[in-house]
């Protein structure tokens, strides 16, 4: 019924406004729904009647120039920023002092009190060991903590990136490329472990009275661990020197050195007369301090360079 009113109504319609007849298969499409107060009609951004906002002409002049002058500004900004900074390094320069003139505080001072009296003041024969483990032994300090955080960082990324493709099925455990059967190797390997181990534990312990130190025993020993890894595998290398073992070691070295410079900072800021003998010098059981923390470094240093090592080839220490 009301269909038949609607058709009536439309024919009325077209006779009053001068429309022509409908077919009769026409379908009126429903009426819309009326429009709730307070209310505002979509515009049509596309119509030649629609007047752009300021707003949408800033986005629009963003789009097709903002690209272009982010670019050049970046650049602007970057040659700037250079130029500042070579500035004010042209002017710190022009204000030392000249090289190597006799008057150079750095002349009069550092060097004469490293070289006079660097034996007494550290108890150690070679002035290099004395010059990083006591006089600026919160720099060496520093690099090995920085070791030991860039070996933790790589184990930690390396162990989320292997739970991952744990999860995924994508595959854990990689497999090193040697082959551990190789009987050369192994007879090479096991005559000279050994003898690097001794060399690179004569070079921690003699630091302080030859060259040498914990920084290069301790490359030494991570080469005979290295060595080890390829002769027999990393699996027998794990058998002494696993994950727990690496961060044990290390985090134990890396505080007995802050708990011993700390002392000595303290005690030599202050003036308070230290407890730790200095021994004589030339001596092994000489130098302060030197000798413990060379061996701390020594330790830190085998065990990241080791770790670095293993991380990379076998994706686990």
């Amino acid at each position: 019924m009301n269909e038949e009113l609607k058709i009536i109504w439309r024919r009325f319609f077209d006779w009053v406004m001068g429309n022509g007849p409908r077919p009769e298969n026409e379908v009126i499409p429903p009426e819309a729904p009326p429009d709730l107060p307070f209310t505002r009609k979509p515009k049509d951004k596309y119509s030649r009647f629609h007047e752009p906002t300021l707003r949408e002409r800033y986005n629009n002049w963003l789009e097709l120039h903002g690209l272009h002058i982010f670019a050049i500004l970046y650049s602007a900004m970057s040659i700037l920023v250079c130029v500042v900074i070579v500035s004010l390094l042209l002017v710190t320069v022009a204000e030392l002092p000249p090289f190597g003139h006799e008057r150079n505080p750095a002349n009069n001072e550092v060097i004469r009190r490293y070289v006079e009296h660097g034996g007494f003041e550290t108890g150690a024969q070679n002035i290099v060991a004395g010059l990083i483990l006591d006089y600026r032994a919160f720099d060496t300090f520093g690099e090995s903590a920085v070791l030991f955080t860039a070996a933790v960082s790589v184990l930690m990324l390396l162990s989320a990136s292997r739970s991952k493709n744990n999860l995924s099925g994508g595959g854990g455990k990689r497999f090193h490329s040697f082959s551990h059967d190789d009987a050369i190797l192994r007879n090479v390997a096991s005559l000279s472990i050994p003898i690097i181990l001794m060399l690179g534990c004569t070079v921690v312990i003699n630091g302080h009275l030859s060259p040498g130190g914990g920084f290069s025993g301790g490359a030494i020993l991570s080469a005979a661990l290295i060595l080890c890894a390829n002769a027999y595998g990393f699996d027998h290398v794990h058998s002494f020197l696993n994950e727990r073992t690496f961060i044990f070691s290390s985090s134990t070295a890396l505080m007995i050195y802050a708990m011993s410079k700390g002392y000595s900072f303290y005690t030599g800021a202050n003036q308070i007369h230290s407890i730790i003998p200095k021994g004589t010098i030339g001596n092994i059981l000489s130098g302060g301090l030197i000798l413990p923390l060379n061996i701390c470094v020594g330790l830190i240093v085998a065990c990241t360079l080791y770790g670095f090592y293993a991380l990379f080839s076998e994706g686990e220490i």
